[in-house]
């Protein structure tokens, strides 16, 4: 026994038994409710905590910084666009900030919260971990002693540990049940009305497996005589006659091939649409074997200011006939979450959009779009060095306002250089690249290492918090995080007129909370609430970790 608790007490056996029984429990669902991996490993720490492990806060530093500059590195591109142009689902983001400090001032005011306990329970509430980094860092800030400091450090880490599981309780149940309920609405009913206002097909042929996106082959019988561009523009451009056929062999398209009588034409388009043409074609027949068109996907940035803010169908009547030919958007991938792909879907820019059709078809329309993102899955050391570097010396600088010394800090400093180094990478994605799955291993990695070193470099003279204030921090972590949502909810909907499934997903967003846009979606049945989501979380995301040094100046002043 002796050895076993002799081996664990090694920090390094310490942190990685924390990672992995903690993930282990953060995969434990109750219901929509899990509590997830970083939460899960806090609750491990905190417990391997009490045998006296200390991890040296070299490594926390890095952890933090490492995660905070992929967390803005990633949201860079969305964050600047939406704090741009989109104003109508971002301005929840503010209202989620600005409430929050509201009932954390008059918390703090009432029942005299400490600097540790209070920027724990805005952490633990908002579901937003990283406030925990920039507010550790503001409290070793303060004019006090080492002790003291680590003591309030560790009320931080135990009131978020409470009260972050029933903030995080509170948001999905006030998004899942509350909010259709206070709406008048069935969220089911709503998100499948506005995917077919977005021009979504059945979604019978969905759960059948059928692809969105068909190559068919036809007899051209009633179009012959016309050219193939001729017969495109009728249908509005909504299929594509890739090959024809004729005379044994099969040839690239043009707009101006002259159509056969016997013609075999080869169309290309979204399900539903190829179906509506075949009624204008001959006769459907198999495609010879071997003659079957080579179609690809490849991923694009979208860059170009034009294109952002347009409905997909509104594509094609900017592009020129040729360049519109072939190509279909496929998958749209808006700060690692999937939108729907659809006509009525509006594009942002730094869009990750996938294109489908001909090798040709996509090289020729990808620069009308943005940028071609290479095949390389290598990360830029360079970049991701000297953009950390960059933030560092962010966090340096710092600002007096009468008692309050206000300061980026280290992880205030890494997320503006991420922002930063984000939105130039996708401006020019061949340098400086961090692919999406190193960038999610460095968020994922380094906020549950650093969530790790927090809670095992918490004693156990931490617990009296919770005898101290009893029922108290539960009560507010669900005030905390219930209010705002629904302060938003009727903001939203009386005011901004938004959509019901989008509403509630940028609530979830405006929470950064993943497992309530989750289990938003499950009820859904389909992905249209990630519409507002991405919009509110790339905001969030950003304001809520830079109001860490905010809320222990607040409580400075107030205590």
């Amino acid at each position: 026994m002796g050895f076993i608790v002799s081996f664990v007490e090694q920090p390094v056996v310490a942190l990685f038994i924390s990672l992995a029984l903690g993930y282990l429990i953060g995969k434990i669902r109750i219901g929509s409710i899990q509590v997830g991996g970083v939460c899960g490993t806090l609750f491990v720490a905190l417990a391997i905590g009490q045998l006296g492990v200390k991890i040296s806060p070299d490594l926390k530093n890095v952890a933090f910084a490492l995660f905070i500059f992929a967390l803005g590195f990633t949201a860079g591109p969305q964050f600047f666009n939406n704090i741009r142009g989109g104003w109508r689902y971002g301005i929840l983001s503010f209202v989620e900030v600005v409430t929050v400090l509201l009932l954390l001032a008059a918390a703090v005011a009432l029942f005299r919260l400490d600097y540790g306990t209070a920027s724990g329970l805005f952490a633990g509430s908002a579901t937003e971990s990283a406030v925990l980094g920039t507010a550790s860092e503001a409290i070793a800030r303060l004019a006090l002693p080492a002790g003291e400091i680590e003591r309030l450090q560790g009320n931080m880490a135990t009131a978020y540990s409470v009260t972050y599981l029933f903030g995080l309780v509170a948001i999905v149940v006030t998004v899942t049940q509350i909010g259709p309920l206070l709406l008048g609405v069935d969220i089911r009913e709503a998100s499948a009305a506005l995917a077919r206002d977005l021009g979504a097909e059945d979604e019978a042929g969905k759960e059948n497996g059928v692809p969105e996106i068909v190559s068919r082959s036809f007899r051209a019988g009633p179009i012959a005589g016309s050219t193939v561009g001729a017969f495109e523009n009728s249908v509005n451009g909504v299929v594509t006659i890739d090959q024809v056929g004729r005379g044994g062999g099969f040839t690239k398209a043009t707009a101006e091939t002259l159509l056969e009588p016997d013609d075999i034409v080869l169309v290309l388009g979204r399900r539903r649409s190829v179906i509506a043409v075949s009624e204008r074609l001959g006769t459907e027949v198999p495609m010879p074997a071997g003659d079957n068109v080579p179609l690809v996907e490849r991923e694009v940035v979208l860059v170009r200011r034009e294109v952002s803010g347009r409905r997909i169908r509104d594509l094609r009547r900017l592009a020129s006939a040729e360049q519109r030919r072939g190509v279909f958007i496929s998958r749209i991938r808006r700060l690692g979450q999937n939108i729907p792909a659809l006509p009525g879907s509006v594009l942002e820019q730094g869009d990750i959009l996938t294109l489908y059709g001909s090798e040709d078809a996509i090289l020729r329309a990808a620069p009308e779009l943005g940028h071609l993102l290479p095949a390389s899955a290598a990360t830029d050391f360079v970049m991701l060095g000297l953009g950390i570097v960059v933030g560092l010396l962010l966090g340096e600088l710092s600002l007096q306002i009468g008692a309050l010394n206000l300061t980026l800090g280290t992880g205030g400093g890494a997320l503006v250089s991420g922002l930063c180094f984000g939105w130039l990478h996708m401006h020019r994605p061949a340098q400086g690249a961090i692919p999406p799955a190193a960038a999610g291993f460095m968020k994922d990695f380094g906020l549950a290492t650093f969530i790790a070193a927090v809670g095992l470099s918490v004693g156990p003279e931490a617990f009296t918090l919770l005898k101290q204030y009893g029922l108290i921090l539960p009560v507010l972590s669900i005030l905390v995080s219930a209010l705002p949502a629904l302060a938003s909810l009727y903001i939203g909907r009386y005011l901004l007129k938004i959509e019901a499934p989008i509403l509630l997903g940028a609530i979830a967003g405006q929470h950064c909370s993943t497992p309530a846009i989750s289990a938003l979606v499950s009820l859904a049945g389909n992905s249209t609430p990630v519409i507002g989501y991405t919009v509110t979380y790339a905001i969030s995301n950003v304001l809520l970790p830079l109001m860490g040094p905010l809320v222990v100046g607040m409580v400075g002043l107030i205590g």
